[in-house]
């Protein structure tokens, strides 16, 4: 996957020691045929589902990173309804042996046009899925796709209980 030019830039200084960033999640939804819908996009490196996803760039507001991701992931346009969950990520150690964490916002966001289709080749598929009829998802994305869909009041701080 590829990553944003800020990050290689440290990642020259650092090599593969950890990084501490900021992420963006956008759990898109809208109103389908069959009941509420989200959307999902099929990562091209290891081919799992996910909800729209990525990096803040340095002095980026988050939300404007998950309605950015949205436009360069799955084509689709989309308004932010509300931050609905903080948390902070395991660490990620990649293929190459670099390692992150990640301070993610998690977004309530609403589809407002465009069909999805993956854009900008770090996904293979982005397609719209009813949220009774959902492929398996990695435990973290469907922590957060939950979280979005209980729409609860009040965001969501810190690891989620068991």
């Amino acid at each position: 996957m590829p990553i944003p030019e800020f990050v290689a830039q440290l990642r020259r200084a650092v090599g593969p020691a950890p990084l501490w960033l900021s992420g963006a999640t956008a759990v898109v939804v809208r109103a389908g045929a069959r009941g509420e819908e989200v959307l999902l996009v099929k990562r091209a490196d290891d081919g799992t589902w996910s909800s729209v996803c990525g990096i803040v760039d340095p002095g980026e507001e988050p939300g404007d990173t998950a309605v950015r991701e949205a436009a360069e992931e799955a084509g689709v346009r989309i308004e932010v309804e509300r931050l609905v969950w903080l948390s902070v990520t395991e660490m990620v150690t990649y293929a190459n042996g670099d390692q992150s964490q990640y301070i993610d916002h998690t977004f309530r966001c609403r589809w407002v046009s465009g069909e999805p289709y993956p854009v900008d080749g770090e996904a293979s598929e982005a397609r719209w899925f009813a949220v009774d009829d959902l492929p398996e998802l990695p435990r973290t994305h469907a922590e957060r796709l939950r979280v979005a869909l209980e729409n609860r009041a009040e965001c969501r701080l810190g690891p989620l209980e068991p």
